[in-house]
């Protein structure tokens, strides 16, 4: 179908909605709605948190009569199911909406194009396509796990101008400045998990929680939206101490084992994780199926060389997100990723860079492995 100029401002403005919602509608899908009759914008929305009403819903809210005859111009296809809402295509069509134009089909199963079929069963005009690219990008987790049962997985790394993470003694706080890690707060609340290792954990004492109060996040309207990513940590042994400062944070902490002690299972669990136990090993791969069967659309790896080197070839990672502190920390410093097995030119890992951009004093590099 060909677009006009119109349809192409009017879905701009749907997904520039549908972006309000990044950090607080996980695990459902960011979402924009814009109701347009006559030349003129009736009513718009956008889905805000899982459990309340659909973008279309707050549209047609909006524009109350004036939704009738009107083209509802959606980032996303209409779901035709009964969730934790109602359909919103059942909306729709009690709106008397003439028109609906998605950007893209909906990947759940559940939907995955029937949506617009049964509104175009009850006689109105539908069309799919427009801007779908740059709808994609609002929402990479959620389509990913719809398609494969993976979330989409981040990989957040801070390093020196030479590529060093750390000095020989483990010192690493901090390599990069505030701009740079007020920039990963923001990484971290629109992740559905963030994942760490044990090493980590003992090193550091991380806490892996979102700091940034509500008015920081746009979107997150009132402070009961800020929400809390789900903090996991690989840990096979179960080493991780029960005073870590893990538990004494406001959030859901999960720790995954495959042969740790029953008896240290149950204090961890006592002091406020859940604990559970794959068999035959920490598989990433099992790992990330086992968090999008939770629906996990998104998750952000913050973690030292080894778990990053390894994630990096399991092929788990779809984006590296690497800030680089312009300064040099030395021959002896700790690096990048723990790599073992490249011994030639052509073992190399090559990416491609997507962006590459300050951020205050630093630089912040986005990149993807070149086979992904």
């Amino acid at each position: 179908m060909k677009f006009t100029p119109e349809d192409y401002s009017y879905m701009a403005r749907a997904i520039h909605l549908a972006w309000k919602g990044l950090y607080t509608t996980d695990p459902n899908p960011r979402v924009g709605c814009v109701l347009v009759r006559g030349g003129e914008i009736v009513g718009e929305g956008w889905h805000r948190k899982a459990g309340e009403p659909h973008a279309e819903r707050l549209a047609l809210a909006q524009a109350g009569e004036k939704a009738r005859d009107a083209t509802a111009y959606v980032s996303l296809e209409p779901c035709c199911h009964q969730g934790k809402t109602p359909p919103c295509t059942e909306g729709l069509l009690e709106a008397g909406v003439s028109r609906v134009v998605a950007a893209m089909e909906d990947p759940n199963p559940l939907v995955a194009g029937q949506g617009l079929a049964l509104l175009a069963e009850q006689g109105v005009s539908v069309a799919s396509g427009l801007l779908q690219a740059e709808a994609e990008k609002l929402n990479p987790g959620f389509i990913k796990r719809m398609k494969t049962g993976m979330p989409w997985v981040r990989c957040k790394l801070a390093m020196s101008l030479d590529g060093r993470t750390a000095m020989a003694s483990g010192e690493s706080v901090w390599i990069t400045a505030e701009d740079a890690r007020r920039d990963v707060q923001r990484l971290r609340a629109r992740s559905s998990a963030v994942v760490t290792g044990i090493g980590t954990v003992l090193a550091d004492d991380p806490s892996l929680n979102v700091r940034l109060s509500p008015d920081e996040l746009p979107g997150v309207e009132t402070p009961d939206y800020l929400r809390q990513p789900l903090r996991v940590v690989l840990d096979s042994s179960l080493r991780v101490p029960e005073d870590a400062r893990l538990f004494a944070i406001d959030g859901p902490v999960q720790i995954i084992h495959s042969r740790g002690d029953a008896a240290k299972a149950q204090r961890l669990h006592d002091a406020g994780a859940a604990v559970r136990k794959l068999e035959g090993g920490l598989d990433l791969p099992r790992v990330m199926r086992e968090l999008a069967a939770e629906e996990i659309n998104e998750v952000l790896i913050e973690a030292g060389p080894t778990l990053a080197g390894a994630a990096l070839q399991a092929g788990i990672i779809d984006e590296l997100i690497i800030y680089m502190a312009p300064h040099l920390m030395g021959h002896q410093a700790r690096g990048l990723f723990h790599l073992p097995g490249l011994g030639k030119m052509a073992d190399r890992i090559n990416l491609k860079i997507r962006d590459i951009r300050a951020v205050g004093k630093d630089f912040r590099i986005t990149a993807a492995p070149a086979g992904g």
